[in-house]
């Protein structure tokens, strides 16, 4: 049974005071001698209606929220928690998400006999649901990411947004650094902890996303993680499906991407977005850098 655990949360631009409350809730109603910590570090914002919202973070018991003042990306961020943190165990979550019940942190608990545990992710529904690239990306891959799947290929299943680690594994394989911009940062980071023997356990305890960028931002995002692949493409090598795709085909990939690649992107901002599209777009994209 784990009875210390620090909660470390990264931001940028985005308030999360009422994930933070709900974590302080859950805590605070389990019985000593359970202690913790919640600390939020935020990646230096530039919106100021999110710097001045989390402020009041720093008002709860046992919470503190750190201000990096520079933006350095979210693997220098989680290693930045982890180093002001104290306790034995971590439970590292994204600030853009919604806790769906009030049992989260009691599952994580019981997991103490092994060095990482993956949550999960549970998808919401938007509004904009049919219009919206990421949801229909999200909800389409959702059936692949029960626990019973993600055990089948333990760390090339693992994503950052909703893990707990120990202290001691997580001090041998922080984050490589080197990513200053999320996307891959945490393939790589799952890659290092397989291959320095750490044990991974996937569970049904996830975080809800409820956020939805706009298709454009969501298109630029996936382009800047994608630039982020091709240039960490050696170390990723194994992790990445679209990866070695893109290398198996990549002259026809260059083809097709230099005659339809303005078209594809043009569709996937558009009101109705095609997942075949999107994904002949990802190939395309990659190939051609």
């Amino acid at each position: 049974m784990i009875t210390e655990l620090s909660i470390l949360i990264p931001t940028y631009n985005s308030t999360c005071v009422e994930l933070v409350k709900h974590l302080h809730r859950m805590c605070e109603q389990i019985a000593k001698p359970f202690c913790y910590e919640i600390l939020v570090a935020d990646d230096g914002s530039t919106l100021s209606q999110a710097i001045e919202a989390n402020q009041r973070i720093a008002l709860l018991s046992h919470c503190q929220l750190l201000m990096k003042g520079t933006n350095t990306g979210s693997a220098a961020t989680r290693n930045y928690l982890a180093a002001h943190s104290r306790y034995p165990w971590l439970l590292f979550l994204d600030s853009d998400m919604v806790i769906p019940d009030s049992d989260f942190i009691r599952r994580y608990l019981v997991c103490d006999t092994t060095d990482v545990v993956s949550g999960g992710i549970r998808i919401a529904t938007p509004p904009d649901a049919c219009s919206n690239l990421r949801y229909c990306y999200e909800k389409a891959a959702e059936p692949a990411h029960t626990a019973a799947r993600r055990n089948r290929s333990g760390f090339q299943q693992f994503r950052s947004v909703n893990f707990l680690i120990r202290r001691t594994c997580f001090d041998q394989h922080p984050f490589d650094e080197r990513f200053q911009k999320s996307g891959y940062e945490d393939v790589l980071f799952g890659k290092q902890l397989c291959e320095g023997g750490a044990t991974i356990l996937h569970i049904d305890n996830p975080l809800t996303l409820v956020d939805f960028e706009d298709n454009q931002a969501y298109l630029s995002k996936c382009e800047r993680s994608l630039r982020t692949l091709q240039q960490f493409r050696h170390e990723l090598k194994g992790y990445s499906r679209l990866l070695d795709i893109a290398a198996a085909l990549s002259p026809i990939l260059k083809l097709w991407h230099r005659c339809f690649g303005s078209l594809e992107r043009r569709h996937l901002t558009g009101l109705h977005p095609n997942l075949l599209v999107f994904r002949l777009y990802q190939l395309g994209y990659l190939a051609s850098l």
